[in-house]
C-alpha cells in the first residue's frame, strides 16, 4: 500500500469525504422524522457491511481481515458509534448549520490527541487553532445566556468523541489496512447496537428506506474515504480540509428546511474556520518538508 506523503492526494480524498458528509447529514434529518436512531445505525451498519463485501472479496475475503489489534478497533468504534448517536440526535434538536459547525471543532480534539499520543508536533499555529475553536464554541454556545440548547451540549461531546476516532483512526492507519479498519467498524457497531434496535423497532416506509440506503452507502464509504486520506497526510492537516462543509451545510439547511443562522454561530463558525486554515496553511508546507 502506498503511503507517500501526499497533500493532494490528501485532499482529493477528502473531497469525497466532504460530499458523502453533506449528503449523510440531510439523509439523517430525512429519517430520523420516522426512526429511532438506534434502528438508523444498525440497518446502516448492516448495509454498510454488504456494501462492502466486494471489495473484502476482492482483497483476500474475511481471512485478509484479520487484525493483530482487536481491542484498538473494538474502543474506537464503541466510541465513534456513541459520536454517531449523538449526532444523529443533534440533528434533531438544532439547524444543521449549528450542527456542523459546533462539529467542526472535531480538529481541536484530534490535534490534542495527536500530538499526545501519536507523536504528531505541536506547533504555534496548532495552538492558535485550537484557542480560536474554544472561542468559536463559546460564541455559539453562548452559556452565559443561560439558554444553552441540549442539541449544542450534543453535537459537542460527538464532537469530542469523532476527535478521538480520528485519532485512534490515525493510530490504526500505521499498521492496519484500510479495509479492515472499516470491516470492524461496521462488526463492532453491528453487535454494539443489535438489542437497542431491536427494543425500538419499527417496520420503516419505503420513503424511510431509501433514506437509510443512502446513509449506508456515504456512511460507510465515507469512512474508507478518510482512512485513505490518513495515509497521505497527518490527521492535523487531512481534518482541516473538512472547513467547507460548514458554509455548504448551513446552505443546505436554508435552501432545503428555510433554517437561518444567527450571527453568533456565523461568528463562531467563522472563528472556528479560521484557526483550521491557518492549520492548514502551515502545516502543509512542515510535512512537505519531513
Amino acid at each position: 500500500m502506498d503511503r507517500t506523503p501526499s497533500i493532494p492526494m490528501a485532499a482529493l480524498w477528502m473531497a469525497g469525504w466532504l460530499a458523502l458528509m453533506l449528503i449523510i447529514t440531510v439523509a439523517g434529518r430525512e429519517t430520523t422524522r420516522e426512526l429511532n436512531v438506534f434502528q438508523i445505525m444498525e440497518v446502516r451498519s448492516i448495509l454498510g457491511f454488504c456494501m462492502l463485501y466486494p471489495l473484502i472479496h476482492i482483497n483476500g475475503g474475511f481471512a485478509a481481515m484479520k487484525t493483530a489489534r482487536p481491542l484498538q478497533h473494538v474502543s474506537r468504534n464503541l466510541i465513534h458509534y456513541g459520536a454517531q448517536l449523538g449526532w444523529f440526535f443533534a440533528l434533531t434538536l438544532i439547524p444543521l448549520g449549528q450542527v456542523v459547525s459546533i462539529e467542526f471543532t472535531m480538529p481541536i480534539w484530534t490535534a490534542i490527541l495527536a500530538a499526545a499520543f501519536l507523536g504528531e508536533r505541536m506547533t504555534v499555529w496548532k495552538i492558535a487553532a485550537i484557542v480560536l475553536g474554544i472561542i468559536g464554541v463559546i460564541v455559539i454556545v453562548r452559556p452565559s445566556t443561560g439558554e444553552v440548547n441540549p442539541g449544542q451540549l450534543i453535537a459537542l461531546a460527538a464532537a469530542v468523541g469523532f476527535g478521538i476516532s480520528i485519532a485512534m483512526v490515525k493510530s490504526l492507519t500505521r499498521t492496519e489496512n484500510t479495509l479492515t479498519i472499516i470491516f470492524w467498524m461496521l462488526v463492532v457497531q453491528s453487535v454494539a447496537g443489535f438489542f437497542p434496535a431491536i427494543h425500538v423497532w419499527v417496520w420503516p416506509s419505503t420513503w424511510a428506506w431509501g433514506w437509510i440506503v443512502v446513509i449506508a452507502f456515504c456512511g460507510t464509504f465515507s469512512h474508507y474515504c478518510m482512512a485513505r486520506a490518513m495515509l497521505y497526510a497527518d490527521a492535523t492537516v487531512v481534518i482541516p480540509m473538512d472547513f467547507l462543509r460548514v458554509p455548504l451545510s448551513a446552505a443546505a439547511g436554508w435552501l432545503i428546511y428555510s433554517e437561518r443562522l444567527d450571527m453568533f454561530t456565523v461568528l463562531g463558525a467563522a472563528l472556528i474556520l479560521t484557526g483550521n486554515l491557518l492549520n492548514l496553511k502551515t502545516a502543509a508546507p512542515a510535512r512537505a518538508q519531513a
